[in-house]
C-alpha cells in the first residue's frame, strides 16, 4: 500500500508523531511475550497429554508410565515447560512495570519456542504411532510447534537481539 499527499488530522494520530518505527519495534517485543506464553501452553499441553497417555497405554502387562525412561522423559518436559513459564512471566512483569524488557522478551520467546518443539517431539515419541494420528492432540501440537520458532522473529533473530542487548553487536 502506498499513500501520496495524504493528510491525517492530529486527532487521528496513533502514538507519538515521528516515533512510528520505535512503536512498531515495541509492539514486536510485546508480541514476543505473547508467543512465548503460547509456546509454553503448547509445551505444557504436551506434558499433560503424555502423562495421560502413559497412564492409559499398557505394554508388557503394565502402563508405560511405570518405565523409568518414560518417567524421566516426561519429567524433563515438565521442567522445560516450567522454565518457559518463568521466562515469559518475567518479561511480562517487566513490561507491565515499565522496566526495559527487550532482552527478556527475546529470551522468553527463544526459550519457549524451542521448548515447544522439543516437547512436541518427545510427546510424539511417547505416543509412538498414535502421535501421528489426528485423533491425538500431540499430532496437531507437533505440526503447530514449528511456527512458534518463526513468528515475531525467528530464533536466529532472537539470538541477534539478545547479543545486541548484551553489548556484543553494533
Amino acid at each position: 500500500m502506498s499513500f501520496s499527499d495524504v493528510r491525517v488530522p492530529a486527532a487521528n494520530l496513533l502514538g507519538e508523531e515521528g516515533r512510528g518505527y520505535a512503536q512498531f519495534l515495541r509492539i514486536l517485543d510485546e508480541g514476543r511475550i505473547a508467543i512465548a506464553a503460547l509456546a509454553t501452553g503448547l509445551a505444557q499441553g504436551c506434558v499433560d497429554e503424555s502423562v495421560k497417555y502413559a497412564k492409559e497405554r499398557h505394554a508388557f502387562g503394565k502402563p508405560i508410565a511405570a518405565n523409568q525412561a518414560i518417567q524421566f522423559k516426561i519429567a524433563d518436559m515438565e521442567m522445560k515447560a516450567h522454565t518457559s513459564r518463568l521466562a515469559w512471566r518475567d518479561a511480562a512483569v517487566r513490561l507491565v512495570s515499565g522496566a526495559p524488557f527487550k532482552k527478556e522478551a527475546a529470551l522468553a520467546k527463544l526459550h519457549s519456542s524451542t521448548i515447544a518443539v522439543d516437547n512436541a517431539r518427545e510427546a510424539t515419541q511417547i505416543h509412538g504411532g498414535y502421535g501421528f494420528m489426528n485423533e491425538y492432540p500431540v499430532a496437531r501440537m507437533w505440526r503447530d510447534s514449528k511456527i512458534l520458532e518463526i513468528g515475531e522473529g525467528t530464533s536466529e533473530v532472537q539470538r541477534m537481539l539478545i547479543a545486541r542487548e548484551l553489548g556484543l553487536a553494533g
